[in-house]
């Protein structure tokens, strides 16, 4: 049985082998995966479709590959070889007296990142003992590294020490170098290049521009406070500023449907919903999932699907129709302490919504100088679509609705 590459979703024609679960020689059954494709959207794991042996891999970790491309093929009548065998066995002893492997039930508590518990599982180490240092104590992969190279992860003298696979996670990681070693050269991935060629994209293919504006967060940093906890009780949610702005970006983009638009050869394509984009910085890179029917939606349920979608990235888990057919896109960099920014367009879409760092600072208040939480906005936009004035009244908008949060209710 050939093992080609499967269709990768609308316009993807090549992806990068990420890595291969299977060693030639070594058992398959039904339905195993075989091998991880990385896209430039989302990871894909190409399955067994019949049972048998691993009789070649006709491709290597990081090669590039297209649509239908031969990886391999599954002999349905082999028997695993005895290298295998002692091969699988093997590899999770590297370092077996100091990272015994994880128990289904600890390795489901542990948070960590895609790469993370690729090279953990490679080294036979147990994430459980590993320090996060991510957000929310998310184990990433520097934290791993840190911990194979501490002194409890030494193994006996006696036990055989293995280097990592080639090409796996350790291999490529700028944190795995030896000391001294003054530069290092990596290959791209497939998503590295797509993000760099969009981006590209988008400045020489459109008229790029961005407008500014400042919001004074008082009044919704009190209606936070006031309800998150009951909310959080309620109805198991940690409310956070983003499900407001994305109701006050969706209520603009009603006033002003331009900003929602999209350049359709010489032609505008205006959209009556709103599909939105929230900016992820997921371990692989940045994605972008979008909310479908956004503006159909309250606090609340934004709140629910944002941090839904969050997950599903940091996890390595989107899927094509989380990734396609967002209108307008949100980017959040105050959560990395940004003060300000100028976002580019995600293209094709014609404008995106910058937000930044909340930060105290001295305001003119009715006459008087009153410190309050301040964070700036940005517009970036597509000047060949939107006017300067849809720009800064449709950004008037948002502070609008954000520093008077009663209005949305109304609106």
């Amino acid at each position: 049985m050939q093992i080609r590459v499967p269709p990768l979703g609308e316009s993807i024609t090549e992806a990068t082998i990420s890595r291969w679960l299977k060693r030639e020689g070594e058992a398959v059954n039904i339905g195993d995966t075989l091998i991880e494709l990385e896209t430039d959207k989302i990871t894909v794991e190409v399955p067994a479709m019949a049972g048998g042996v691993l009789a070649r891999r006709s491709k290597l970790e990081g090669d590039v590959v297209k649509v239908n491309e031969l990886l391999g093929d599954v002999d349905e009548s082999g028997v695993a070889t005895e290298a295998a065998a002692v091969a699988v066995v093997a590899a999770p002893a590297v370092a077996a007296p100091a990272f015994a492997p994880a128990s289904a039930a600890t390795a489901a508590e542990v948070r960590a990142a895609p790469s993370a518990m690729r090279l953990a599982a490679e080294l036979g180490m147990d994430l459980s003992k590993v320090t996060g240092t991510g957000r929310g104590g998310v184990v990433s992969t520097p934290d791993v590294i840190v911990a194979m190279s501490a002194p409890t992860a030494t193994p006996p003298a006696s036990a055989p020490v293995a280097p990592p696979p080639a090409g796996s996670a350790a291999d490529r990681s700028p944190s795995a170098t030896a000391p001294g070693v003054r530069e290092t050269r990596e290959t791209m991935s497939t998503r590295r290049k797509r993000i760099a060629e969009n981006l590209l994209q988008a400045q020489h293919a459109t008229a790029h521009l961005t407008t500014f504006n400042e919001i004074d967060m008082s009044a919704i940093t009190a209606l936070r406070e006031r309800t998150k906890e009951r909310v959080e009780k309620e109805h198991g949610l940690k409310l956070s500023f983003m499900p407001f702005f994305a109701k006050a970006a969706c209520l603009a983009l009603r006033a002003f449907p331009t900003v929602n638009a999209q350049v359709d050869g010489d032609a505008i394509l205006y959209k009556h919903y709103v599909n939105l984009g929230i900016a992820v910085a997921s371990d692989a890179g940045l994605v972008v999932p979008n909310v479908k029917d956004a503006d159909r939606k309250g606090i609340l349920d934004l709140q629910r699907d944002i941090a839904a979608l969050a997950k599903t990235a940091r996890d390595g888990k989107l899927t094509m129709e989380d990734l396609t057919g967002g209108s307008f896109t949100v980017t959040n960099g105050g959560v990395f302490g940004s003060l300000l920014s100028t976002p580019i367009i995600n293209f094709p879409q014609v404008a995106i919504l910058g937000l930044h760092k909340t930060q105290d600072r001295p305001v003119a208040v009715s006459g008087k100088v009153e410190i309050r939480p301040m964070m700036y906005i940005a517009l970036s936009y597509d000047h060949r679509v939107i006017d300067g004035q849809q720009a800064v009244l449709f950004l008037v908008k948002v502070k609008e609705l954000m520093e008077d949060p009663a209005s949305m209710l109304i609106e």
